[in-house]
């Protein structure tokens, strides 16, 4: 059985636990009461019931897809001739990564040879193996967990304790695993960034005024020192943000303030979600209809007022992007106006306020930590988009604040030096990691005041 089949038939498994769990609770005191004198109500006993019939079943189950690859992997290893088992690491791995698109069918089999076809069909063999023996130890663990719970059901059995306690460690771990991610993420990339700092001085990248990270195979090239001044890349970045967030902000806080306020129930039923629908275009459809509407318009208007404007522009991306990011503001500060209560547009128009006072005085006021966290969501959809930037504001990394100018972004740039045959100890490769670094730490910094502004205002009017 497949590992998604049996996932499926786990799930199968652990409902039908639920309702046999329920059905013993009723059973125990059908005699002696009925459910009245049960410690908890039946459905907490069909749901400790369907946990311990899902929860080791499932432990078992990643626990065994986490390790197969690699037992398995050995096992062929093993299993290869002498002439191949004692080649270096890396051939080795090149022969395990044919075999594996091999079982895959990623490779035709006429192609290879008759030693990695024989290693493919062992790899299917012990794979096979694998997920039946799989199959039996996680089925045996979920039986094995519904038949002790049943037994387990009494009146006495606190159900709804124990099933508290087992969502709140499966919690707990959820929120392990997201704070240990987000910690995996940072020392990673602090640690190449710290490698790129050996290579290059951190003052040099910090206020360097010049973004060059090209860097030649032999040093009597031409350009075997790169510049690796990222004051331009963030220039640019900051740029194309704030003019996506000058066309964002405004319209979508507006929308939301009228969809909210002044809008009838028809019209915004259908009005939102047309509004929404921008969030789902994709951003290559966005960075076309700027590379190939927004940025000809900017251009010939600006060749017809006398101005020079480039073909690719910061204006143009900035322009698409605020676009793009206006759901973000709008839906959110429309479900967060929504939010407030009632009561204090009533105290408002009690006092003679009109609707536009109570907007602005009341409502807005009293709904700003929500439309901070919208906008804050907007900057970094902003800071983080790369296709737009890509088609329309381009590659160079020009120091300039003239958004008609050419310029490009820190995201925009990561993508270009992970791209390619380079080396991944170069100093070109590792500036990826010190811009992505750099980019993390703007966007605590953003996190930072926002949080300061939700304070002091929540101070304010609390």
């Amino acid at each position: 059985m497949t590992p998604i089949n049996l996932l499926f038939l786990l799930l199968m498994l652990s409902s039908a636990a639920y309702y046999l769990g329920r059905r013993r609770a009723f059973a125990s005191v059908r005699l002696s009461g009925g459910p009245k004198t049960l410690h908890s109500r039946p459905a907490y006993y069909g749901i400790l019931t369907a946990l311990w019939c899902g929860i080791p079943a499932v432990m078992v189950f990643s626990a065994w897809l986490i390790f197969e690859p690699a037992i398995i992997s050995n096992l062929v290893l093993q299993s290869l001739p002498d002439e191949m088992r004692n080649l270096q690491a890396d051939r080795l791995n090149l022969i395990m990564n044919d075999v594996k698109n091999l079982v895959n069918g990623n490779i035709v089999s006429g192609k290879v040879g008759p030693a990695i076809q024989e290693a493919a069909d062992h790899y299917k063999r012990v794979q096979n193996i694998s997920h039946a023996a799989l199959t039996v130890i996680a089925l045996v663990f979920a039986i094995a967990g519904t038949f002790v719970t049943q037994k387990l059901i009494s009146p006495q059995l606190r159900a709804r304790n124990h099933v508290e306690k087992v969502l709140q460690v499966i919690l707990i771990a959820c929120s392990t695993i997201a704070i240990f991610t987000t910690v995996g993420i940072v020392l990673s990339v602090l640690y190449e960034a710290i490698r790129f700092f050996k290579i290059i001085p951190v003052t040099s990248f910090l206020f360097g005024l010049e973004w060059s990270p090209q860097m030649a195979i032999r040093v009597d090239q031409v350009g075997s020192s790169g510049s690796f001044g990222a004051i331009p890349v963030f220039v640019g970045t900051l740029l194309v943000s704030a003019i996506a967030m000058a066309v964002a902000v405004p319209i979508g806080l507006m929308s939301a303030i009228y969809l909210s306020e002044y809008a009838n129930k028809k019209f915004r039923a259908v009005a939102k979600p047309m509004l929404e629908i921008l969030a789902g275009i994709p951003t290559v459809v966005y960075g076309f209809f700027a590379a190939l509407v927004v940025a000809p318009v900017i251009r010939d208007t600006g060749a017809a007022i006398g101005l020079d404007v480039s073909s690719e522009s910061a204006l143009a991306a900035g322009l698409v992007m605020g676009v793009m990011i206006i759901p973000f503001v709008s839906s959110l500060s429309d479900d967060v106006i929504n939010a407030v209560p009632q009561a204090l547009r009533d105290g408002a128009y009690g006092l003679g306020s009109t609707q536009s006072e109570t907007i602005r005085l009341v409502i807005i006021p009293a709904a700003l930590p929500g439309i901070v966290g919208g906008v804050l969501l907007a900057v970094s959809r902003a800071i983080g988009e790369t296709m737009i930037v890509v088609m329309a504001a381009g590659l160079s990394a020009n120091l300039t604040l003239n958004p008609l100018k050419t310029v490009t972004t820190v995201t925009v740039q990561i993508v270009t030096l992970l791209v390619g045959d380079q080396e991944f100890d170069s100093p070109k490769t590792l500036a990826a990691f010190a811009l992505g670094l750099m980019l993390f730490v703007t966007t605590l910094v953003l996190n930072v005041i926002a949080l300061m502004v939700v304070r002091k205002y929540r101070e304010q009017y609390e």
